[in-house]
């Protein structure tokens, strides 16, 4: 079955992107490693939650709440919660208590919950309170500015903001666009040239690690439902 992802990007800077699903029959689906935290909003059999969700380090096996209705804020690398550093959330999340239909708690204070059009709006109110913050020197280094620090106080600061290694981001960064070109139907040689993998070998550990997918897996849309916006093509 397919786990049908509407994603869309965000102009704003500390928002990645929004992103919808309806889990209809699919029961679990392969997390696919990602450098970003966020909010998730989810409706099953009538009863709403909430939860923060963390970066993930590498691929594994995730359960699907069957005819749940999903609402995701993917958060920009750099931007973190006041209440929850992003390191204590790497590879995790938490689950928000107190959720209704029309609100949530996060910090000690109660907010609307968003919908797709919406989630900016919410992120907005966030960060004028201070509950969302960021350090601009992760989101300089990541536009390739060299700041005026020394490596290690850049890699300190960078773990601090998003509890991982700039290796890391890069890594995950790479095998998850890779993933996007061999589902579009570039080749394997194409994308090792493109990504500058070292060889095609190199290009496959880095998808066994972090998509949970083979090359053949991707080009031909199968392997079962995915976490990853692959144009919808991945089927079981």
């Amino acid at each position: 079955m397919e786990l049908p992802f509407e994603i869309r990007r965000s102009n704003s800077p500390w928002v990645d992107s929004v992103w919808t699903c309806t889990s209809e029959q699919v029961t679990a689906m392969a997390s696919v490693a990602g450098v970003r935290w966020g909010l998730v909003f989810w409706e099953q059999d009538g009863r709403p939650y909430a939860a923060v969700t963390g970066p993930e380090t590498r691929t594994s096996t995730a359960p699907v709440p069957e005819g749940a209705a999903f609402t995701g804020i993917d958060f920009a690398v750099g931007t973190s919660l006041r209440v929850l550093p992003t390191p204590e959330l790497v590879d995790g999340g938490v689950e928000l208590p107190d959720t209704t239909h029309r609100t949530f708690r996060l910090d000690g204070a109660r907010w609307e919950t968003p919908g797709a059009d919406d989630a900016e709006a919410l992120v907005e109110r966030l960060v004028k309170s201070g509950i969302v913050v960021r350090d601009p020197l992760v989101a300089d280094v990541l536009r390739g500015h060299e700041p005026a620090v020394s490596g290690r106080t850049v890699e300190r600061r960078f773990r601090a903001a998003t509890g991982l290694t700039r290796g890391a981001v890069r890594q995950i960064e790479r095998a998850r666009t890779a993933a996007e070109l061999l589902a579009a139907g570039d080749t394997a040689a194409d994308v090792v040239a493109k990504l500058e993998y070292f060889d095609e070998p190199h290009l496959a550990r880095a998808l066994r690690t972090y998509v949970g997918r083979t090359v053949g897996q991707l080009r031909d849309g199968i392997g079962g439902a995915i976490a990853l916006d692959l144009d919808q093509r991945l089927t079981s």
